[in-house]
């Protein structure tokens, strides 16, 4: 039993979780519903849309004395004034206008809505398509996770957290991490905060994605384990030192021969606290699956300040997850 509830919530891109872009348009009611069909396909062949595919060209009118609208074209920025008339719009004789009452202008969304959210503010003001990505959607919603892979994500948190308290003990910043292979839940390096006047870049994240690079005869810190008792590396079955994939070959799982993916290609990471850029960066260099970090920190780059895992001018991106075990990671090291 848990005893204070969490929530692993996505962290999703800025496009996703972002509000929507309206654009300005016209459009002109559908004064004879006997010319809708026409009026579509000409209007669509003067003015299509290939950047806003996602709308649809006529709506359910809510004005009284019509029932269809048609979106005409889009206004640009600034939008004419007055509203140019129809022929102005509609040039003869791409266009016969018969059937179509004043043109109006409207706020229409400028890209397709990314998350169901985003599409019920969408169709309030104009229909709109949606290709709902229904893994975001039961994310959204706390459903993704099944009892035994919250339980799962639990025990490695708090195997993260055990970490923070051990680094706290020995005068250290109070943050831990782990990385774990999900393909059967192993653990394969626990680590915490080692920074030090001579050594402050070995963040809790830095610590442990090294470790599993020296397990795999890479990695670059000189960490005295023997002095840090609370890091280790474990690595997984049938390993070899040095067989490790190149970057352009590395898979999610080992393969016959003993390789292992390239440094954390396909494992997870567990963080009490979400990661600053520096750290957020070595995440996607190693090729991580899944990032969860149970507090949000003030510089963060996993969603705060920014959101590195997902832009998509990186050449890598990563699912990440805030928020489990929340409450127990923010007072192993609260905000000033």
């Amino acid at each position: 039993m848990e005893a204070t509830p969490w929530h692993a919530v996505p962290v999703l891109s800025e496009k996703q979780s972002g509000d929507v872009e309206l654009v300005t348009a016209y459009a002109a009611p559908v004064l004879d519903p006997r010319q809708t069909s026409r009026l579509l396909k000409e209007v669509s062949a003067l003015h299509p849309l290939p950047a806003q595919t996602h709308l649809k060209r006529v709506r359910p009118s809510p004005a009284a004395g019509h029932a269809l609208d048609l979106l005409l074209c889009l206004a640009g920025e600034p939008a004419a004034a007055p509203v140019p008339s129809l022929a102005q719009l509609l040039p003869a004789p791409a266009v016969d206008p018969r059937g179509l009452g004043a043109p109006f202008l409207v706020a229409v969304p400028a890209r397709p809505p990314l998350t169901r959210r985003q599409f019920e503010a969408a169709r309030a003001h104009w229909p709109t398509s949606f290709h709902e990505d229904r893994q975001v959607t039961r994310a959204l919603a706390g459903q993704l996770f099944s009892a035994p892979e919250r339980a799962a994500l639990q025990a490695h948190m708090e195997r993260a957290v055990r970490a923070a308290r051990g680094a706290a003990a020995r005068g250290l910043r109070a943050v831990g991490a782990v990385v774990v292979d999900p393909a059967g839940g192993r653990v394969l390096a626990t680590a915490h905060d080692c920074r030090s006047a001579h050594q402050p870049l070995l963040h809790a994240a830095m610590v442990c994605l090294d470790l599993v690079a020296r397990g795999q005869g890479r990695g670059a810190h000189q960490l005295d384990l023997a002095g840090h008792p609370g890091c280790s590396y474990a690595p997984p079955p049938r390993a070899r030192a040095g067989a490790v994939r190149k970057l352009a070959e590395a898979e999610s799982e080992a393969d016959a021969d003993g390789q292992v993916p390239y440094v954390c290609t396909g494992y997870d990471v567990f963080l009490t606290r979400e990661p600053c850029a520096m750290c957020a960066m070595a995440l996607l260099h190693s090729r991580v699956r899944r990032v969860f970090y149970g507090a949000a920190s003030p510089d963060g780059a996993l969603g705060t300040r920014f959101r590195l895992h997902a832009r998509p001018d990186l050449n890598h991106r990563f699912q990440v997850f805030r928020g489990v075990l929340e409450a127990q990671c923010r007072a192993l090291d609260p905000d000033p």
